[in-house]
């Protein structure tokens, strides 16, 4: 009887026009309101927008895209590449990029990435890392692998987390694929197949470039 009236008084604030719990403090996890780190001498913090109301506008507020080409793209961006979300990515940030051992890539094409991205990313736009692009090879060496012959060592490549628009883009399991193809090795390359979408809809903090 206790709970079907509290059940019932909840009901009657809400038509009332009230509303439960949205003054409070809105946190990535139930123990953790922001994540802090610092990359290259630069600090960062990432947190939750705190507007209770708040919802997307613009681009990432459409559901229905022409597919093709965007279609909705499978968890898996390769054998053997880890798919991650976004606790995975502060933890890679905070851990791996903060330690100077691997690199959060935007693989998206420079002017998505200007209009904002994940704090701490860089941008390694899909196409570059196309067997054509005749400075591939430097963009592999930049990322630690190493020209032996006519192969590659990556023994000492970086790790990489690599992410694009959302589960509808396909610029970072394009590029994913293209760093398997070469010998990247899978245990080095993380999927963040929620992109830009899921990083906004969950109110997370965004970069401008």
């Amino acid at each position: 009887m206790k709970r079907v009236l509290l059940l019932a008084c909840a009901a009657l604030h809400l038509a009332a026009g009230g509303a439960l719990a949205t003054d409070k403090a809105v946190g990535i996890t139930a123990g953790e309101l922001s994540r802090q780190f610092t990359i290259n001498g630069q600090p960062y913090e990432i947190s939750r927008n705190q507007d209770n109301a708040a919802t997307l506008t613009g681009e990432f507020a459409k559901t229905s895209r022409a597919c093709p080409p965007f279609c909705v793209h499978p968890m898996s961006a390769g054998a053997g590449v880890e798919t991650i979300g976004e606790i995975e990515i502060l933890d890679f940030l905070s851990g791996v990029v903060s330690q100077g051992r691997g690199l959060l890539i935007d693989s998206r094409v420079p002017e998505w990435f200007q209009k904002g991205t994940i704090p701490g990313a860089i941008n390694v736009p899909f196409a570059t890392l196309e067997p054509t692009n005749p400075y591939r090879d430097e963009i592999l060496k930049a990322l630690g692998a190493r020209q032996v012959g006519a192969g590659w060592d990556f023994s000492a490549a970086l790790d990489l987390a690599l992410f694009c628009n959302g589960p509808w883009c396909d610029q970072s399991p394009r590029a994913i694929r293209n760093l398997l193809d070469v010998g990247y090795p899978a245990d080095k390359l993380r999927y963040y197949r929620g992109g830009m979408q899921d990083w906004l809809i969950l109110g997370l903090t965004v970069a401008q470039p």
